[in-house]
């Protein structure tokens, strides 16, 4: 086996303090005064990262529980990236996979970072749909209606979109928040609270094959046991014009027309 050149093994030793100082000595001979610089260094800018990446649920958590929560990542994670816009992923893949239990952790942790995540991938997403094979005005009724992957349709328990230093339940309500979260025709991150209806609606866009936003439409009203199906036909109708009028829906499928 090839011995590890030593400087290699005193930056891994280093880094190994840098994550958990309480736990990991720092190297014997370097001053603890000048270990410290480094220590409060490190801490404070992926601390200063995350909370611009979190903020609501920075504000939200007293300082003391969020610094413990911080250097919970520090010690339990390991990202699989260097990339400072992949950092909030990592935060969300620990508090998913690795969160030490703490008795302080709201029971919205988990959703709240993951809307605040939502935001922060939706702006900086770079995925564009190919232009050529939509039409932006077509008819979204006898077409096939073709939805933005700046948009994203979610569940939680919470209400995560009010949360805050003032909002902090201990338990979820009786009904699920349903919202979309979506990058608008302006690039501003905006979002929606949904109904059950409009979100069916939109997974049933999303399915195969492809369907006419009436034969969508017709369903929804089948499964609703609806006694005027067309009248469902006319406000799901209404209700994609304005999906579409928001950057929601992009138009139809060039040639889908059903």
């Amino acid at each position: 086996m090839v011995e590890q050149p030593e400087f290699i093994s005193r930056q891994l030793a280093f880094a190994a303090h840098l994550r958990d100082p309480s736990r990991v000595p720092g190297p014997d001979d370097v001053e603890d005064r000048r270990t410290a610089i480094y220590r409060d260094l490190v801490f404070r800018n992926v601390s200063s990262l995350l909370a611009g990446s979190f903020p609501v649920l920075h504000r939200t958590l007293p300082e003391e529980h969020w610094n413990d929560l911080v250097r919970d990542f520090f010690v339990r994670h390991r990202a699989k990236t260097p990339l400072f816009l992949e950092l909030a992923q990592e935060f969300l893949d620990f508090l998913q996979t690795a969160r030490a239990d703490d008795p302080r952790d709201p029971p919205f942790l988990l959703e709240l970072a993951h809307y605040e995540w939502v935001e922060l991938a939706l702006q900086i997403s770079d995925e564009a749909p190919d232009p050529a094979r939509i039409d932006p005005e077509g008819d979204l009724t006898a077409g096939r209606p073709v939805i933005s992957p700046l948009a994203w349709h979610l569940t939680y328990r919470f209400p995560v979109h009010r949360l805050g230093p003032d909002l902090q339940p201990a338990t979820p309500p009786p009904e699920p928040t349903q919202l979309l979260v979506y990058r608008g025709w302006d690039d501003r991150i905006q979002f929606l609270e949904i109904n059950a209806v409009t979100q069916r609606l939109l997974i049933l866009l999303e399915e195969d094959p492809p369907r006419s936003g009436r034969q969508v439409l017709l369903r929804i009203a089948a499964e609703l046991g609806h006694p005027e199906p067309d009248q469902v036909v006319t406000f799901g109708s209404e209700l994609m014009e304005g999906l579409r009028a928001k950057g929601i829906l992009l138009g139809t499928e060039r040639g889908s027309t059903i």
